[in-house]
């Protein structure tokens, strides 16, 4: 009964998924055109303009057009869930030989996923697990592209940009762009506070921006737990919750998608908010007014002080789709230099295959060779290969989503009141350094975990790992999250109570 009742769960998410994911792709392509179907979180821009360089490659190099079908259910975060529950579907209904996990081509309806992060392709590899003959095993949703090492050692050479592969060892991603992760402020809006230009993530947790930052949900958001993974590697875990914990302070909001801070900022709805580069970018460039320079437009980007955390934007084959075949050629183009060129060349409407033909994209590529032989082309004369720090992620980035949603998200009106709380005590020089120091403890604590078996640690570096495992029971997780909320509210209003009760004093005596 159990297994039955799991089998037809799994069918029922599959078929609410499948509309939202592919109702795009039901009509038949043109005549003579063949159809390659792409799941992206990339913007129209970008979409139109790799749609069309690849008909046009593909016409001149194979003398057939394809019609390039993208689909954009949301972020990475949501694409992976729909394309789990996918896969979970094939699963149980037999259309893949839990031996092998071979798939007939068709059997999922879709043939690559085109960008997100480094982590988020590889989770189509490890993060879907399936029972056969009672044991739990990986069921990677992503193939090996299955190019020659030499073609690889001519697309890319040396395989690292800083701390980061260009692409997994078996081919199961493969970068096409690479991406650093900063700040996009409003000049105009920080002129108005009296402050200078952000230049490091520091600068976020300043009090002056209360309720000024624009952020997006790490929860949904992979491109912004990306950020917040690099700020807390380079911080440490004590430095670097005690940052994000003030950033999420400063918050105005936490949007479920990542494009919506740079557009606020650029309308003044906020002063500062994190962004991928190319949003910064790109959002700086839309608001300029007709030969302005950059630098005195009304948006600026930034990458923080110290050293900048480079992440490869990848492509990956999807297991079982309708065109392997077009899909590995896709591939081949977009690392082609030509395909390269569409990432940072200025547009020029000529439609010569070289650049964008209507859009400045404004992204980095991935190839070496696009920065010795074409850099003098490239809107942005940023070169990521000398940029990129070798720090390497410490390892805490599941962490992230759980506790920000506890100490930051849904606890976000008792934080800036403790926020509030702990910036006037700061700022008035009589105020009892006893009181304000129980404070200040108070406000950056961390919680206790209970685990499963009753033993209670402390949410600290040495038993994140332990920590970590119990929340792969998604019940003991919920539970966890649920009580980790109601020690930081406690904790917020301790903070509060604490500078109440000390006024108040202080106006009886």
């Amino acid at each position: 009964m159990t297994l039955a009742r799991t089998v037809i769960g799994v069918l029922f998410v599959a078929l609410v998924a499948l509309p939202l994911v592919f109702r795009q792709t039901v009509d038949a392509p043109e005549a003579g055109m063949r159809r390659l179907i792409v799941v992206t979180p990339h913007v129209a821009q970008l979409r139109e303009e790799f749609g069309r360089g690849f008909d046009r490659w593909h016409r001149e190099k194979f003398g057939e057009g394809v019609e390039v079908r993208f689909v954009t259910p949301g972020g990475t975060s949501e694409i992976i869930k729909q394309l789990k529950a996918q896969y979970q579907a094939a699963w149980a209904s037999g259309k893949i030989d839990q031996q092998t996990f071979d798939m007939e081509p068709g059997s999922i309806p879709i043939d690559l996923m085109f960008g997100g992060g480094s982590y988020d392709h590889g989770r189509l590899v490890w993060d879907l697990k399936v029972t056969r003959e009672g044991e739990t095993v990986t069921l990677p949703m992503s193939v090996p592209a299955g190019f020659e090492p030499s073609q690889l050692d001519e697309w890319f050479g040396e395989n690292a940009i800083g701390s980061q592969p260009l692409y997994e060892e078996d081919q199961h991603w493969l970068a096409t762009a690479v991406s650093s992760f900063g700040i996009v402020y409003n000049r105009e809006v920080y002129a108005e506070l009296g402050l200078e230009p952000p230049a490091s993530f520091h600068d976020l947790a300043r009090p002056e921006l209360m309720n000024a930052v624009a952020m997006a949900d790490p929860r949904l958001s992979g491109s912004i737990t990306t950020t917040l993974d690099y700020i807390l590697s380079h911080e440490g875990w004590d430095g670097g919750w005690r940052l994000l914990r003030e950033i999420s302070a400063n918050s105005r909001y936490f949007s479920g998608s990542s494009t919506k801070p740079p557009i606020d900022v650029s309308a003044g709805e906020a002063a500062a908010g994190l962004a991928i580069d190319f949003y910064g970018r790109g959002q700086a460039q839309s608001v300029l007014l007709e030969g302005q320079d950059p630098g005195e437009g009304r948006v600026g980007y930034v990458d923080p002080d110290g050293s900048v955390y480079v992440d490869p934007d990848p492509v990956s084959v999807l297991r079982g789709g309708p065109e392997p075949e077009l899909a590995r050629r896709f591939i081949e183009y977009v690392l082609t230099e030509q395909g390269q060129s569409v990432w940072n060349f200025a547009p020029d409407g000529e439609g010569d295959g070289w650049g964008p033909e209507r859009y400045s994209l404004r992204r980095l590529p991935a190839r070496r060779v696009m920065y010795t032989d074409h850099f003098d082309r490239f809107v942005d004369r940023v070169n990521p290969y000398d940029l990129a720090g070798d720090e390497s992620p410490a390892g805490w980035r599941s962490s992230i989503g759980p506790m920000m949603g506890a100490f930051g998200i849904d606890t976000g009106t008792e934080l800036k009141q403790a926020w509030g709380a702990l910036n006037r005590a700061r700022s008035d020089g009589a105020f009892p350094p006893e009181v304000l120091a129980e404070m200040e403890a108070a406000f950056y604590a961390m919680p206790t975990h209970a685990m499963p078996d009753g033993e209670m640690l402390a949410f600290t570096e040495a038993n994140y790992r332990a920590i970590r495992n119990s929340w792969r029971d998604p019940e003991w997780g919920t539970r966890s999250r649920i009580a980790y909320t109601v020690f930081f509210r406690e904790q917020y209003e301790r903070v509060v109570r604490l500078e109440r009760d000390r006024r108040a004093s202080a106006t009886e005596s």
